[in-house]
């Protein structure tokens, strides 16, 4: 499993405050691993993925390789970073969902590549963000 470290920074819209809400927060994480994974080539192909009572966050692309992105995001480390987050049963879960995406989408006998990336982003406050991106995480 590789390990990229990245800071970003940017304006995606209102600010973030101490009191926002959890999903608030996911959200926010979401939309900066978009624009993580889009300026290092990758292209996103769909973001929120609903399907057998999962979800997955971000399906992008990058080299011919189809990439399922769990994204998880805190607003502080005290219980662990958020890629501590991402069990076993998340896994299978995330698996599962992939699977569905893959018939409904008709890439099955395509046998086309894919790998399950996570990205773990820890909001540093105001507009800040710590991502670090695990590829082939599971």
């Amino acid at each position: 499993m590789k390990t990229q470290r990245t800071a970003c920074a940017g304006n995606t819209g209102k600010p973030l405050r101490d009191g926002d809400s959890r999903r608030a927060l996911g959200l926010r994480g979401e939309e900066q691993g978009v624009r993580y994974l889009a300026a290092r080539g990758y292209v996103v192909l769909e973001r929120g993925f609903r399907m057998f009572r999962g979800e997955i966050d971000i399906i992008a692309r990058k080299d011919g390789t189809l990439v399922f992105v769990e994204v998880r995001t805190r607003a502080r480390d005290d219980f662990g970073l958020p890629d501590e987050s991402v069990t076993r049963p998340k896994q299978r879960q995330v698996r599962k969902v992939a699977l569905g995406y893959l018939l409904k989408r008709g890439l099955a006998e395509e046998k086309t590549p894919c790998r399950f990336d996570v990205l773990s982003v820890l909001w540093l406050g105001g507009e800040r963000f710590r991502i670090v991106h695990h590829t082939d995480a599971f």
